[in-house]
């Protein structure tokens, strides 16, 4: 098992992820990620999308992996990485479900997904992180090292291995069904009347 509970009641995940992993987490759970994830942005899911189709091997292995939406800024001297905040996660949905098929297990970004992505969340069971927008420099401070793997022609879209000790972050949606936005309103929600 790969998730584990602090004494601080927050979940520590390590990757690569399992089902069993997955199954644990529930929408509102706190989370630090360690080990490896992958940052890819649009343009590096364009060029997933076609391979997926023509069912071509993919430049990384998503099974079990985490895929994080953000573009990282250059590093400054003596930095690993340049600030690495959270893009909005909607610009993914269309391919998000054909790369869960393949055995990706979660997904980190901001903003909420569309119902296409979260019937695939249950259906391969798989989870939406959310990270703080506006946070990127400090994000950057989790990185230990970030190597580019495929797309170097991309730029900061390129797709990055990176290894990340503690990534601070939030079940949005689990596999579940569960929904932090819908289940958080609905708590503070005030009954008019």
């Amino acid at each position: 098992m790969s998730v584990s509970t602090g004494a601080d009641g927050i979940k520590d995940v390590v990757t690569p992820l399992s089902d069993a992993d997955v199954t644990s987490l529930k929408a509102g759970d706190r989370v630090r990620i360690s080990g490896v994830i992958y940052t890819a942005r649009d343009a590096a899911h364009g060029r997933l999308l076609p391979l997926i189709e023509k069912g071509e091997p993919l430049p990384i292995d998503v099974k079990g992996q985490i895929i994080y939406y953000t573009g990282p800024s250059p590093a400054r001297p003596g930095s690993v990485i340049g600030s690495v905040g959270p893009t909005t996660a909607s610009r993914m949905d269309k391919f998000t479900p054909a790369l869960l098929a393949l055995g990706l297990k979660g997904t980190i970004g901001k903003g909420y997904r569309g119902q296409p992505v979260k019937e695939a969340l249950r259906q391969h069971t798989g989870v939406y992180f959310g990270a703080i927008g506006g946070a990127g420099a400090v994000l950057s401070e989790f990185v230990k090292s970030a190597t580019v793997v495929a797309y170097e022609d991309l730029g900061t879209e390129a797709i990055r291995r990176l290894e990340v000790d503690g990534f601070p972050a939030i079940v949005l949606y689990d596999c579940h069904g569960g929904d932090l936005y819908q289940d958080g309103q609905k708590v503070y929600a005030r009954e008019d009347g």
